[in-house]
This record gives C-alpha cells, sequence and structure tokens, in this order.
C-alpha cells in the first residue's frame, strides 16, 4: 500500500501569543487531573467565579461547500492530537505508536516536560524519537480531547477540508481554544455551532459518524440542549430535536443521526464507552452477563438500531460483541457494583494501527483476539489505562483525528458467503478523490496462497467500479482488497493495511443460526431491560405469520398504550416501548394472536 510520505517535522512550537485567547486556566488550580464528567472543584470553583464570556472563534454559519461529508474514524488520519495532562505513562505510550503512523499534535502546558518524558526511560517505556512528533506550549484544563477537538469535515466528499467545532459541554475555557489552536496551526478554516440560530451543544465522545451521513449518539446530545441553565453558569441551547438534526446537516452533512437511550450506569452518557463503529456497516459492542450493569439497556438500544435503521447499503448492520471486563480485585466487579467502568470500545484507530486500553489479561487476551479477527491485518496495540480508567474514560477518550487534506475514499461492502460455485464474484466499490482516479485494481487470492491476483477494475456511473472473481470450488476461502490511484498519483487501499489486511468469504453451504421456520412455540421472550426506564425492546417470536396486537396495561388492567397492530411475521420480530412517561409501577404486556391465543408477561417500571 502506498500512503503519503511523513517527515520528522518541527519538535516543539510555542503558540504564537495572538492565539493564546484570554482564558481562565482552570486546569491549573488543580493538584490531581480534572474527571471526565463534572469535577467537584470546578462546581465549588464556579460558585465563586464567573464563567468567562464565551469568544468566538471561526465562522458561525453554515459552510457553503456542496456535498458535506464528515469523516469515519478508520479513514486515512494526518495528525493525531493529544492533550497531556496528568496520565503521562499513557500519553507516551499513545504518541510514541501513533508516530509511526502519522504526525501527532501535543497540546501542553509544558513542553519540556513532555519532550524531556518522550526522550528518557520511565513508566510509559523506553526513550523514543520526537520524530513526527509537534509539541504545542498552550493553556489546558484536562487531558479530555475528544470531547473538545476538531472534527474533519468535507465538501465535494473528498474536498475542502474544514473543522466544525461545536459548544463545549463542560466549563473548561481553555480546552475550549483547542480546535483553535489546531486549525490555526495547520491552516484549516473552522466553523463553530457556537451562536444563534445554530448554537449546539455537543461532546466528541458521543459521536460516531459512518462517514456517509449517519450519525450516532446517546440522548445526552437532547438533554443538552433542551434550554435552561448549565451548573456552571450559562445557559443550555434551546434546540428542538429538528433543530439538532438541521443544524448537524447543515455544518457536517449528517442526514441521519441515530439516537439512543442513555445508560443507567455510565455517568457520562458517552457512546464510546460502549460501541464504536469499525466500517460502514459493523458495529463492535459492549456485552455484559445477562442482567448486570448496563447490559440490558445496552440490548435494548442495540436491538433499536437494528431494528430501525440500515448500513448506508440498505443490508442490517453486523454486529461484533466483545465483553466488558469487571473491575479486579477487592471492593471491584461491574458499574452496579460500584466497579469502575472498564470498556474495550474506548478504542482509536490511526492509520494501520488500532490502540486499544487493556486491563488485566484474563479479558485482554480476548478483546485482542476480537479486534485482530474484525479487522485482518491491522496492528493492534494494547495500552494499560488502570490508571484513568477510574476517571470515566480510556484511550478514545484522549485521542481526536484530524483527517489528511486529500482523501482518496474507498468503501465496498464486503462479499458474503455463497454456494455459487458457477458465476464469478462481482465487486463493486465507490472510488473517489478530488483529481479524479485514474485507475483502479482488485487484488484476490485463495486462502492459504501467499500471491495475489490482479484484475483491473471498470469504472461505472457515480464513481463506483467493478471487477470479477471468477468462481471457485465448494470450500474455498477468498481474500481480497481494493486499490485506487488518482489522477495526481496518490494511491490508497481498502482495507488500508491491505495487502496485510483483506476482506473474505466462503463458497459452499452457507449455515443459518437462529429461527429455521419450524419453532416449537409462540408468544413473547423476555422484554429487556426489566425493570424499564426508557426505550424497552418487547420481542415476540410466533412460528407462522398472523395478525397480531401487543398492548400495555396498568396494574388496574387499563390499556396506556399499543406497541403494535397488524401483520406480525414469522420468527422473531422486536417492537419496543418508551418508558419514561409512564408512572412507576407494575404493568402487564399482553400480545394477542388472531383473536385464539393471548399471553402476557409481567413489566416494572421504574
Amino acid at each position: 500500500m502506498t500512503l503519503r510520505p511523513f517527515f520528522p517535522i518541527v519538535r516543539t512550537a510555542l503558540l504564537a501569543p495572538a492565539l493564546l485567547l484570554a482564558v481562565t486556566a482552570l486546569g491549573q488550580r488543580f493538584d490531581s487531573p480534572l474527571s471526565h464528567g463534572p469535577d467537584p472543584r470546578e462546581a465549588a470553583f464556579y460558585e465563586a467565579n464567573p464563567y468567562p464570556s464565551l469568544l468566538t472563534r471561526g465562522e458561525t454559519t453554515p459552510p457553503q461547500f456542496e456535498g458535506l461529508r464528515t469523516m469515519a474514524e478508520w479513514e486515512e488520519i494526518e495528525v493525531l492530537c493529544v492533550g497531556w495532562e496528568g496520565y503521562s505513562a499513557i500519553e507516551k505510550q499513545i504518541v510514541v505508536n501513533a508516530a509511526q503512523q502519522c504526525e501527532v499534535i501535543v497540546l501542553t502546558e509544558d513542553a519540556g516536560y513532555v519532550e524531556n518524558y518522550i526522550t528518557a526511560n520511565n513508566n510509559g517505556g523506553d526513550a523514543a524519537s520526537l520524530d513526527n512528533i509537534t509539541i504545542l506550549e498552550v493553556p489546558l484544563n484536562t487531558v479530555w480531547i475528544r470531547d473538545y477537538g476538531p472534527n474533519t469535515v468535507y465538501g465535494s466528499g473528498v474536498d475542502d477540508r474544514i473543522i466544525v467545532d461545536w459548544l463545549y459541554n463542560r466549563p473548561r475555557p481553555d480546552d475550549d481554544v483547542a480546535p483553535q489552536v489546531i486549525a490555526g496551526h495547520m491552516g484549516i478554516d473552522l466553523y463553530e455551532t457556537t451562536a444563534e440560530p445554530y448554537d449546539l451543544m455537543n461532546t466528541g465522545g458521543n459521536f460516531m459518524s459512518d462517514g456517509f451521513g449517519m450519525g450516532f449518539a446517546s440522548n445526552l446530545i437532547g438533554d443538552e440542549n433542551s434550554g435552561g441553565p448549565t451548573w456552571w453558569g450559562t445557559q443550555f441551547p434551546d434546540q428542538s430535536d429538528e433543530d439538532i438534526e438541521n443544524i448537524l446537516a447543515e455544518f457536517m452533512g449528517l442526514h441521519t443521526y441515530v439516537r439512543m437511550e442513555n445508560l443507567p450506569f455510565d455517568g457520562i452518557h458517552h457512546i464510546d464507552m460502549h460501541m464504536k463503529l469499525l466500517d460502514e456497516e459493523t458495529i463492535l459492542m459492549a456485552e455484559y452477563p445477562e442482567g448486570v450493569a448496563d447490559g440490558p439497556q445496552i440490548e435494548a438500544n442495540l436491538e433499536y438500531v437494528l431494528s430501525n435503521h440500515t448500513s448506508k447499503w440498505g443490508t442490517p448492520f453486523e454486529v461484533v460483541r466483545i465483553p466488558s471486563p469487571p473491575e479486579p480485585g477487592w471492593g471491584g466487579g461491574y458499574p452496579d457494583s460500584n466497579g469502575d467502568y472498564m470498556t474495550y470500545t474506548n478504542s482509536v484507530f490511526v492509520n494501520n494501527t488500532v490502540l486499544l486500553p487493556t486491563y488485566y489479561e484474563e479479558y485482554d487476551t480476548t478483546a485482542i483476539a476480537i479486534y485482530e479477527a474484525a479487522l485482518p491485518g491491522y496492528n493492534v496495540v494494547g495500552i494499560d489505562c488502570n490508571q484513568i480508567i477510574s476517571a470515566s474514560g480510556a484511550i478514545h477518550c484522549i485521542t481526536h483525528s484530524v483527517g489528511v487534506e486529500d482523501p482518496l475514499l474507498i468503501s465496498h461492502q464486503p462479499l458474503d458467503d455463497t454456494e455459487d460455485t458457477v458465476n464469478p464474484y462481482t465487486v463493486e466499490a465507490l472510488v473517489q478523490h478530488r483529481s479524479s482516479i485514474a485507475s483502479a485494481r482488485l487484488f484476490w487470492r485463495l486462502e492459504g496462497e501467499t500471491a495475489y491476483n490482479e484484475v483491473a477494475m471498470t469504472a461505472g456511473a457515480a464513481d463506483m467500479w467493478s471487477a470479477d472473481i471468477p468462481a471457485q470450488a465448494e470450500g474455498t476461502v477468498v481474500q481480497y482488497y481494493v486499490e485506487g490511484t488518482s489522477v495526481s498519483g496518490k494511491t490508497q487501499d481498502r482495507p488500508m493495511p491491505a495487502p496485510e489486511g483483506y476482506w473474505q468469504f466462503r463458497v459452499g453451504e452457507i449455515v443459518v443460526n437462529g429461527i429455521d421456520g419450524a419453532l416449537a412455540f409462540a408468544g413473547f421472550q423476555p422484554a429487556f431491560p426489566n425493570p424499564a426506564s426508557a426505550i424497552t425492546c418487547v420481542p415476540v417470536e410466533l412460528s407462522r405469520a398472523a395478525q397480531g396486537r401487543i398492548a400495555l396495561r396498568d396494574a388496574a388492567g387499563r390499556e396506556v398504550a399499543v406497541l403494535f397492530e397488524g401483520q406480525l411475521p414469522a420468527g422473531v420480530s422486536k417492537h419496543f416501548l418508551d418508558a419514561a412517561p409512564l408512572v412507576a409501577g407494575a404493568y402487564v404486556l399482553t400480545l394477542e394472536v388472531e383473536g385464539r391465543g393471548l399471553w402476557s408477561q409481567r413489566l416494572m417500571v421504574r
């Protein structure tokens, strides 16, 4: 694979005084780092000191580019950004590993300390080079740069790179300047949702993009844009759900915004603590033992997403599950037993590398194996995050990326397993670059082979390119990747770490897991979560399609909601109830099928 070359750059840079705005260096007032969530020390500080006036630092009206597209995290990045504040051993490992893949920009209040720490032997590892690392000495409050850092957006899909910054949901004014610092250093235009009517508060840990107009978040974004005073003396924006979606569409090109219920045991309500998009159609989702901690609400949220949204290709999302570990030792356990919120989804892509939080070997080994299986060819690097996880964050939370100026975008829906041993297998891929595409190639081989076969791809409409893999015998496993070259001469592969990375499919009998159409029973499966407080999933399983009605009744037998009425399919179907408006207490779910069968299930609302 050919990537644009990276060269050693200026090792330490002091930011020009004109860029150092007059803000309160709140982080310097405390002896230990500020937590990821609201810190009690901040509340006390702002009871005695007014929050400084918001300073607008960029354009506050929507960018006037056609085809806005927010970058996905697995795309090629030019820079990984780190705010060095309080967790030196972890930050050094991140910086040193990331610098093998891209430039790293370190924001810090003490450039000399950071330089010395990187180049010395210490708890962060062996002495390392400063090549590909830029250190900017600036005021800083916290390490949590995912929340306050820059968001990369392109015009025309692959051109006109800009940075978009939201209103920050913490009273940390030095952190809040970071997008301007990075945009100024890199020479990128900055757009902000900081002024009416486009004022929008958001946080990077609660945002993910599929790279094609779909965004994911928890309902935290609604909570923090519903008007009223903040606890630090300002006002939350007053935006309806429709307003929120319109602002994100106008500034970031999002046309679908998937919102999930907040998790009861995750105090910060950031989705990166329990899920991650691995590509355009794959969701990595945290998993708990049945009924434990946030497990029930995670399952309900996942079922809601799968039942109501599809990937960019209009097909169901693939789901990869990864167990969340309990905190080991006395006084630990899962979050519902006061254990730390340990997470393996809080990882970050750095081009061909994935930096993964680790905790202890029993669970780490499984997590690394899951990543390596889901992302063949990527260099999965584990970094011990026991020092930081008690503050409600890990690697994703303390890094942020800026995409390359001229992305060569390749998007492909991997081929499924097939029983076809007669016809060729057509590979189609979207291949785009701002200078246009000169050529595209398909590389394929059989499992166990070393060399790939190369096939020229043919250009079609709407930047789609295609080529065929010849039909193969039953039992064959085919591995393949796509490469594109732009008119300007840039070459890019997908998957990015090809040829070590690849997609694969199997030729032969397809084994179908799950329902086979000959079910031995019909009725409710257990609703979850139960007790319910928000979006609740109510699964129904039928041996054949039938007319049905699902209703909710209170303890007195009064019908309070109808979840579904109409044709129920054979097999399992999932239905959803919003329990938030309901009075706490006992309820009964009822299922009536064609007037002949009636099932019931108790549901508690808290």
